[in-house]
């Protein structure tokens, strides 16, 4: 016996209609199916492009850039390289980069990180030291000056021998004389920028004011 159309529920109907569908309708229903999931994985596919096998970009020097140098973005170009190759706090953003100091050279082609750009972040990044601050030194030795580079490990001191700062880090040090070596006598020598705890700091700011400056590298 069968009930009247009108007494079947909605869903009950869509069911029993799928029943009754002859096979070869329903396989084209898959296919049409697996079609579109197919388009939809090709679109990501192409989305994704070469970074779905583990790649992601990076900014490289376009030329050599020099310590002091401010960046613009005509010195930075990007590149694709592999997870798990690039170092550590490597900069991806232009935007991060722009406008910031150079601290130590960097080599056309070489991946930029964020030790290589000043930043209120950097003198604890090198120290270890949550109060760290930077302090420019103008030493009394200009080929001492010269000798320096980022990273090194310095103890500064008076002309008298005081030890002002033990572990200072040199953050940057432009390598050049100040005017274009044009200002004759100690005042024509590049300033270091040094990193140190907070109290150093101000010692040494304070002395080399009217006090020759002196450092012992370790």
């Amino acid at each position: 016996m069968s009930l009247p159309r009108d007494r079947l529920g909605p869903r009950l109907r869509d069911r029993l209609a799928h029943a009754v569908r002859p096979g070869w309708t329903r396989r084209l229903a898959v296919r049409r199916t697996v079609a579109a999931a197919l388009v939809v994985a090709s679109a990501v596919v192409a989305i994704v492009g070469t970074r779905a096998d583990g790649e992601f970009e990076v900014l490289v020097a376009a030329h050599d850039l020099l310590p002091g140098q401010t960046v613009e973005a005509g010195d930075l170009t990007s590149r694709l390289v592999m997870a798990g190759t690039a170092p550590a706090g490597v900069v991806s953003d232009a935007a991060l980069a722009t406008g910031r100091t150079v601290t130590g050279r960097v080599r056309t082609g070489e991946i930029l990180t964020d030790a290589r750009l000043l930043s209120s972040r950097l003198p604890a990044e090198l120290t270890g030291v949550d109060d760290a601050r930077l302090v420019p030194v103008r030493l009394s030795d200009e080929a001492v000056t010269s000798l320096l580079r980022p990273g090194d490990v310095v103890d500064v001191l008076t002309d008298s021998a005081d030890v002002l700062a033990r572990r200072a880090v040199v953050a940057m040090h432009t390598g050049q004389t100040s005017s274009g070596g044009i200002t004759a006598g100690r005042n024509a020598v590049a300033p270091v920028l040094l990193a140190m705890d907070a109290a150093a700091a101000h010692r040494v700011a304070a002395a080399g004011l009217d006090s020759s400056l002196a450092v012992v590298l370790h």
